[in-house]
């Protein structure tokens, strides 16, 4: 079963959004996800309404706790999530002195493969060690670009990375798709942005836009992905198409069928 990273060290660019609201889209349509936030932000374990008690995603990583035993339910039935903690603003200077370091979240998480038809990462937006440890435990990566001036910035750093991780960490890591968000139509930047997108990464694009949406921006306020808060909405609507897309791309099968 899959495990993905949502990452982009550019803050801003809607990574937190597509993490609580892909996972809660492929949720609802009944496959067994888990969404690990890993973001001392903690803003996708708020996001789900979680009280963030201990054990965390902080002691999964510090090799404290199973990974089973930190995972925590959802109002959603198919929906479970690893929920963040601040104590991991230390993660990375504590991590710097252990073995393989890079490596801890690899083994509990491949663990959890045969609970989850699909596995999220919701990653911090920097670079650090944090993020590594997501990409090394990964199958693949989700690129949210936002649609403004600066989008494409800072995208040259991260593929190195990507590439880095590949070289040296997790050789079978791809790119499972470059996602557009906070889209306007009506702008000529946003029609120039998705153009450079669909030029350099081509077929890795996903077909799925995410509009600008204020429905989206509101939702983590009530605890609630977009879905459930207002399910007509075009955020609700886009995220959605993007659940659908993945699961055409990935092709899982259900575990339990």
């Amino acid at each position: 079963m899959p495990i993905i990273s949502i990452a982009n060290q550019k803050g801003g660019v809607g990574k937190t959004s597509t993490a609580i609201n892909l996972s809660a889209s492929i949720a609802a349509a009944e496959y067994r996800t888990l969404l690990v936030d890993i973001d001392p932000q903690a803003n996708s374990s708020s996001g789900l309404g979680v009280e963030i008690n201990n054990p965390s995603v902080y002691d999964v990583l510090m090799g404290l706790e199973n990974a089973e035993n930190a995972i925590q339910s959802t109002y959603m039935p198919f929906l479970d999530i690893l929920p963040s903690t601040i104590d991991l603003v230390g993660a990375e200077i504590e991590l710097v002195s252990v073995e393989n370091r890079e490596h801890q979240l690899t083994e509990p998480l491949s663990n959890l493969r045969s609970k989850y038809d699909f596995i999220f990462i919701d990653c911090p937006p920097s670079l650090g060690l944090l993020t590594l440890n997501s990409l090394t435990a990964s199958d693949s990566v989700i690129i949210p670009v936002q649609c403004e001036y600066f989008a494409l910035e800072g995208l040259g750093q991260l593929l190195n990375t990507i590439n880095l991780v590949r070289k040296n960490l997790n050789p079978n890591l791809s790119i499972e798709g470059v996602l557009l968000t906070m889209f306007d139509q009506r702008l000529k930047l946003s029609n120039q942005v998705r153009e450079e997108v669909n030029k350099y990464f081509g077929e890795k694009v996903f077909e799925a836009v995410i509009h600008r949406n204020v429905r989206i921006s509101e939702a983590p306020s009530h605890a609630k992905p977009v879905l459930l808060y207002d399910s007509i909405s075009t955020g609700a609507k886009n995220y959605m198409q993007l659940a659908a897309e993945l699961i055409e791309r990935t092709k899982i099968k259900k575990i339990d069928e």
